[in-house]
């Protein structure tokens, strides 16, 4: 890899577009990392940026210096943000000015479903990055392994994992690590340039057959239930405002009633190997739950 090339992340000092950053420097590559603040730009340049730069996806003024000398994107949107879909338009447009040649848009599954906002919001990205000129790479994540960490410190403490949808329903899951491995691969070559890939781990576990991973693991019980939304988040301590809290809502509400399904077979064919599993997430919580255990003095499956 030529070690001039330079790929923009965007949120590079965020939880997943801060896993990118190392997937990139492991090949070669310059990371910029778009931050809004020092605090920011320590935790990206942590996670291995080579350089900082101080912009807001909401001005576009600054974004075009944020894009100057660069080769490639990386974007994900603010979860949620009600002008999503304009951000990442800025984006776009920013990088088609500056003359980028590649960009990376880590998107949703199911991006066409429109009865959820937050996938909708997705479209508009899509749709600009088809008329940009510029080689994209669009993908589509299934639910993150990486939602569950919270669910996981509520059953070591409660032996409960209680969330606002069916025991029973089968939902595709991609460990963002896997994302961001696909996210460099795109942007450090020519395969999957042009391409829409759907992203997802082997096996659709439902929360039942997750709780009994866990039970099995901490050798205790593990009582899996649903619960109704507003008491789940009043639990979880979400830190998003009503309109937010409504379009989770709405997400949760809709996997109740029709899951959340994908297909595995692109995954494994990018990575050239067997996704990351479930199972093997919950064992590496659970290996993190028994160093502390262990270092506290506390005894493991406890």
């Amino acid at each position: 890899m030529d070690s001039e090339i330079t790929v923009l992340c965007v949120g590079g000092s965020g939880r997943y577009a801060g896993m990118v950053v190392p997937e990139l420097a492991k090949r070669g590559v310059r990371t910029r990392a778009i931050v809004r603040n020092e605090d920011e730009a320590k935790v990206a340049r942590s996670n291995g940026a080579t350089e900082v730069v101080f912009a807001d996806l909401r001005d576009p003024r600054s974004l075009d210096s944020a894009t100057k000398g660069v080769d490639g994107v990386f974007h994900i949107g603010p979860v949620f943000a009600s002008d999503e879909a304009q951000m990442g338009l800025n984006m776009v447009e920013a990088a088609r000015r500056g003359g980028v040649r590649k960009f990376v848009f880590s998107s949703v599954i199911q991006p066409t479903n429109t009865d959820l906002a937050n996938h909708a919001s997705k479209i508009p990205v899509e749709n600009a990055l088809f008329a940009s000129g510029m080689e994209y790479t669009l993908l589509h994540p299934a639910n993150l392994f990486q939602n569950f960490a919270g669910a996981w410190k509520a059953i070591v403490q409660t032996g409960v994992y209680a969330e606002p949808n069916p025991v029973d329903r089968r939902l595709a899951r991609v460990d963002y690590r896997d994302v961001a491995e696909v996210a460099a691969i795109a942007l450090t070559g020519d395969r999957l340039a042009y391409g829409s890939f759907e992203l997802c781990s082997e096996g659709m576990l439902t929360r039942l057959e997750i709780g009994k991973l866990a039970s099995d693991l901490l050798r205790k019980p593990v009582e899996v239930r649903e619960i109704e939304f507003a008491g789940w988040a009043r639990q979880a301590k979400l830190p998003y405002d009503a309109r937010e809290l409504a379009m989770l809502e709405k997400i949760h509400a809709h996997i109740s009633e029709h899951g959340m399904p994908g297909n595995s077979l692109t995954l494994r064919a990018i990575l050239g190997r067997p996704a990351r599993t479930v199972r093997q997430y919950v064992e590496e919580l659970w290996r993190g739950t028994t160093a502390e255990r262990t270092a506290s003095g506390s005894r493991p499956g406890v």
